[in-house]
């Protein structure tokens, strides 16, 4: 479980209540003076719904305006509660981010307000530091403003399972899915014939039955010799069909036994027209049970035409393990065959992606801090998906208990709703 020291609770509420208020979030934005003032719920919000910063007659309104294209700040300035005129203030803000990076804004006077130049960028979390000049005084504020940040331990985050990997190229292959069964390979099925017509007078299997390669199962009285020879099995294996009893006539064409091995089993994949073009041997393959609870990695090793010749159906053929009878003749599988493979710059671990607000997101790593990073993506597959845009090429985030992270965020607060 991951605990937090009682202090970074209270730190966790304040981190709340500045996020909330720098936040428009359709209401305008706010700032904080102190992380006390905070935690006590003491703030004030302005005509436009964002924070108020005072210094003495002169107070600054911060907003983060968000019904364009791209969040942009605002700042409202007031003397002694009146609106100032923003040509008669200069301001500047600076974001201090986890990386670190810094991110510089300078203001423009537009109608009532001062706008940025430029885009606050996802995700608003990090340490703000905001001037002012204003009738020959200075004016300077310093505040934290987090959003999908938690801290924890390195023990906690060891014993919560949690691992990082590094943003950076993969290979992702694209897939097609496929159905079929598993089925005894061809070597592993015999058929046992009579070699001389005539009546059977022994029968020593049954349908199930395991026999060892050369076992006597039967005995034939020849309609000509009337002598009585033996039946062996060709091969070890079981009883997988039986179309004699004792006292029939064998030695036509069709076989008295079918003996099947277990142990020697196939995946058969049905690839219709719109597929086969694009399945070979040598394909990397991924075969599930359709429970789900087995999964294989192997190869297509022949794709062939189905035994009915009208069909435009091939067979895509996979040898499976034996693995203790976990494969068993008749299971329905699927698969997934690697069709193509493609090299992309940036990548991240499928399974590393979670849901953030409105984004899709991983938990980037900075020592003991973590923090979302809002990710633009490309392509997707079961192992890697594509990275457009969001986070640094080599940045740390996490893979295996990235829920965890997740979790811990959600629980301290550090979040807000657009």
């Amino acid at each position: 479980m991951i605990r937090h020291t009682p202090s970074r609770r209270v730190i966790a509420a304040s981190l709340l209540a500045l996020a909330v208020g720098l936040s428009a979030c359709g209401q305008g934005g706010s700032a904080e003076k102190t992380e006390e003032e905070a935690a006590a719920g003491d703030y004030e919000r302005g005509p436009h719904r964002g924070r108020m910063l005072r210094d003495g007659d002169f107070a600054l309104e911060i907003t983060l305006y968000e019904e364009g294209p791209e969040p942009l700040f605002r700042l409202y300035p007031y003397f002694k509660d009146k609106p100032v005129d923003p040509r008669q203030v200069q301001a500047a803000i600076t974001l201090n981010r986890l990386g670190p990076k810094t991110n510089r804004f300078v203001f423009a006077a537009e109608n009532d307000y001062l706008a940025s130049s430029g885009v606050v960028f996802e995700p608003h979390s990090f340490d703000v530091v905001v001037t002012a000049a204003h009738a020959g005084k200075q004016h300077r504020w310093a505040y934290a403003s987090y959003e999908g940040r938690t801290t924890i331990t390195a023990d906690a985050a060891r014993a919560g399972g949690v691992t990082v990997e590094r943003v950076g190229p993969a290979t992702l292959g694209e897939t097609l899915p496929l159905t079929g069964r598993v089925e005894i390979t061809p070597e592993g099925q015999a058929e046992v014939h009579a070699r001389y017509p005539g009546r059977v007078v022994a029968l020593n299997v049954a349908l199930g039955t395991r026999v060892s390669r050369g076992q006597v199962i039967a005995r034939v009285e020849s309609s000509e010799s009337l002598q009585t020879y033996a039946i062996t099995a060709p091969i070890a294996g079981m009883i997988v069909a039986k179309n004699v009893n004792v006292g029939s006539i064998t030695g036509g064409g069709e076989p008295m036994l079918m003996i099947g091995d277990p142990t020697r089993l196939h995946a058969e994949f049905l690839l219709y027209p719109r597929d086969a073009e694009r399945v070979r041997a040598g394909q990397p393959v991924i075969v599930k049970s359709l429970a789900g609870d087995y999964t294989f990695n192997g190869r297509i090793e022949a794709v062939l035409p189905s035994t009915d010749l009208t069909s435009q159906v091939l067979i895509a053929h996979v040898d499976l393990p034996y693995q203790g009878g976990i494969w068993r003749p008749g299971l329905g599988v699927s698969g997934e065959v690697q069709v193509g493979a493609g090299q992309v710059p940036l990548a991240v671990r499928t399974k590393a992606l979670q849901p953030f607000r409105d984004f899709t997101v991983v938990y980037a790593r900075f020592g003991t801090t973590y923090e979302v990073r809002m990710l633009e993506l490309g392509r997707r597959t079961p192992e890697w998906t594509e990275v457009l845009s969001g986070i640094d090429p080599g940045a740390e985030y996490v893979v295996d208990g990235a829920f965890l992270i997740r979790a811990d965020v959600e629980k301290s607060g550090a979040s807000h709703d657009h």
